[in-house]
C-alpha cells in the first residue's frame, strides 16, 4: 500500500448527512446544520452517508492498521485513524488529544467471579481525561469549531464535563458545564475547573441540567456536546472498530456496557452495524446494557414493553417513563431521563441483547473484583461486570461464550468510593454496603518484627 493510498480520503464530509431515525419520518439535514433533534418530528438524529454513495472497503483494514506506525496526530488518534467512517473530509482541522488506543485486558478473576471461562475488559478509562467520553468529544468539538461556535456546553455527572472542558481548551472555545450541585465527585469537578471551564452548579439532578442544556441549544452561538448530539456518537462508535482489531476480527458473542444516558450503547451498536454493512463482520454481537437498580428507566422499559415484542417497534409509538429521583452511588449512570434511549433501544433489539439491573451491593463487590485483577475502574463501570454475573446465572450468557465488558471510567474518578468500600463505610442513604472483598488498612507498630509478624499472619 502506498503513502498516497494510505492518506487518500475514501468518503468526503459533503457526502454525509444527518438523518432522523424514525422510520415514518426519515428527514435529512446537512452536516453543517447545528441541529440536535429532527425539526419535523422531534425524533433523534444520526449521521449517515447519502444514498447511492458507496465506500470502498477492500483495503480499509490494512490502512487502519498501517496508520498505527504513523507519527501524524490524525493517525495516532484511535478515533481519527478510522476517518473513512467519520463525516468529515481530510481538509477539516481536527481537535485531538490522541484519544482512543485503549487496552483490552484479560481478566481471569473477573471471569471466575462471573462464571465465565474467560472475560475481557475494554478499558475506556485509559483515555486522556479518564473516560470513554473523549472518543466522542474529539469529533463533537471538531464539529463545533467547524461551525464557528463560540461556546460549547453540556450537562454532566462529571465525565462529560471533564472531557468537554479539556477538548474545548484544546480548541480555544469557551466552555460552560452544568452539573447537579453536590452530586459529582471532587475528582471530576477538579478536572473541569483545571481545564478552565465555567462550572455552573444547579440545584437539581442531571436531568434538570439536561433540560436546561436543550433550552440553551437554541442560541446560535452555543454548541451542545451531550450525546443527544449525533457527532458525539460518531466518535464513540470507533470503539467498536478498535475492539475488532484487538480481537483480530473474531467477533465476541456479547458486549456488555453500563447504561446511563445511553450514548455508549448507541455508539457501539452503530459501529458494529457499519462494520457489518461493509462486510468486515458477518453479524453483530449481542449488546447488553446494565443499569443500577435505583436509576433504571431503560431496563424497566425493556422488561415491560420491548422484551414482549417479536418485532422492532416504531419508536414514536413507545412511551418512555423517566425515573424522577434516580438513586445510585455509581454517579456516572445516575440518570433518570436518558436522551439516547431510542437509539440505544434500537441497537439492543437489533443485536438480540438484553437490558437488566444490578444492586448497589452487586456493583460495589464487582468493582472490588476488577481491582483484584489489577485493573480498577469507577463504580459505574463495575455495573457491567455485576450484570454479566447476573446474565450468566440466568443463562442468557453461557459459560463458554466470548464476552467483552466495556469499562467506562478510571478508578481515580471516584477514589472516595474505593476508600469507603474497603473501610466499611460505604452507604447509600441509610443502607450500608459491607462488601465481600474489603481490604481494610491494618494498624501496626513502627518496627520490623511487628510488620513481619503481620505479613506472616496474612499469608
Amino acid at each position: 500500500m502506498t503513502e498516497e493510498s494510505l492518506n487518500a480520503p475514501v468518503v468526503a464530509g459533503t457526502r454525509a448527512m444527518q438523518r432522523c431515525i424514525v422510520t415514518s419520518c426519515g428527514a435529512m439535514y446537512g452536516v453543517h446544520e447545528r441541529i440536535y433533534v429532527c425539526r419535523r418530528c422531534g425524533g433523534p438524529l444520526e449521521i449517515g452517508v447519502v444514498a447511492g454513495e458507496t465506500l470502498n472497503s477492500a483495503s480499509l483494514r490494512d490502512a487502519w492498521n498501517l496508520r498505527k506506525t504513523s507519527g501524524e496526530p490524525r493517525d495516532q488518534s484511535g478515533v481519527w485513524r478510522f476517518r473513512e467512517l467519520l463525516p468529515f473530509d481530510d481538509t477539516t482541522p481536527i481537535v485531538t488529544l490522541l484519544e482512543g488506543g485503549t487496552p483490552l485486558y484479560d481478566a481471569p478473576r473477573c471471569a471466575d467471579y462471573t462464571g465465565l471461562r474467560a472475560l475481557r475488559l475494554k478499558h475506556q478509562g485509559c483515555n486522556p481525561t479518564g473516560s470513554f467520553k473523549d472518543t466522542g468529544m474529539t469529533v463533537a468539538v471538531t464539529h463545533a469549531a467547524m461551525l464557528g461556535a463560540r461556546t460549547a456546553v453540556c450537562a454532566s455527572t462529571g465525565n462529560t464535563a471533564a472531557s468537554l472542558a479539556a477538548y474545548s481548551a484544546r480548541a480555544g472555545l469557551k466552555c460552560a458545564i452544568l452539573v447537579p450541585q453536590r452530586q459529582i465527585t471532587a475528582a471530576k469537578l477538579a478536572q473541569s475547573l483545571d481545564y478552565g471551564a465555567m462550572v455552573c452548579e444547579i440545584a437539581g439532578n442531571f436531568d434538570d441540567c439536561m433540560q436546561l442544556i436543550q433550552e440553551l441549544g437554541d442560541d446560535p452561538s452555543i454548541y451542545v456536546a451531550n450525546s443527544i448530539n449525533p457527532f458525539r456518537i460518531e466518535g464513540q462508535k470507533t470503539v467498536a472498530f478498535e475492539l475488532m482489531e484487538q480481537c483480530r476480527w473474531r467477533l465476541p458473542d456479547h458486549v456488555v456496557v453500563p447504561g446511563g444516558n445511553l450514548g455508549n450503547s448507541t455508539a457501539l451498536g452503530k459501529g458494529f452495524s457499519e462494520l457489518k454493512e461493509l462486510g468486515l463482520i458477518d453479524r453483530i454481537p449481542k449488546l447488553n446494557v446494565i443499569q443500577a437498580e435505583g436509576a433504571a428507566p431503560f431496563a424497566r422499559l425493556f422488561a415491560e414493553t420491548v422484551s414482549k415484542s417479536e418485532t422492532e417497534p416504531e419508536l414514536l409509538s413507545i412511551s418512555f417513563l423517566a425515573e424522577q429521583n434516580p438513586q445510585t452511588l455509581a454517579t456516572a449512570i445516575k440518570i433518570g431521563a436518558p436522551v439516547s434511549w431510542q437509539k440505544s433501544l434500537r441497537a439492543v433489539m437489533r443485536s438480540g441483547g438484553r437490558v437488566t439491573t444490578v444492586s448497589e451491593q452487586e456493583i460495589a463487590d464487582a468493582k472490588a473484583v476488577i481491582g483484584r485483577d489489577g485493573i480498577g475502574c469507577e463504580p459505574a463501570s463495575a455495573a457491567a461486570i455485576a450484570g454479566i454475573r447476573k446474565l450468566v446465572r440466568a443463562r442468557h450468557i453461557c459459560r463458554e461464550d466470548s464476552v467483552v465488558a466495556v469499562l467506562t471510567g478510571h478508578v481515580l474518578k471516584d477514589p472516595d468510593y474505593v476508600a469507603n468500600y474497603h473501610r466499611g463505610t460505604l452507604a447509600l442513604g441509610k443502607t450500608a454496603l459491607l462488601g465481600a472483598f474489603r481490604n481494610m488498612p491494618k494498624q501496626v507498630a513502627a518496627n520490623k518484627s511487628a510488620i513481619l509478624s503481620l505479613l506472616s499472619h496474612n499469608g
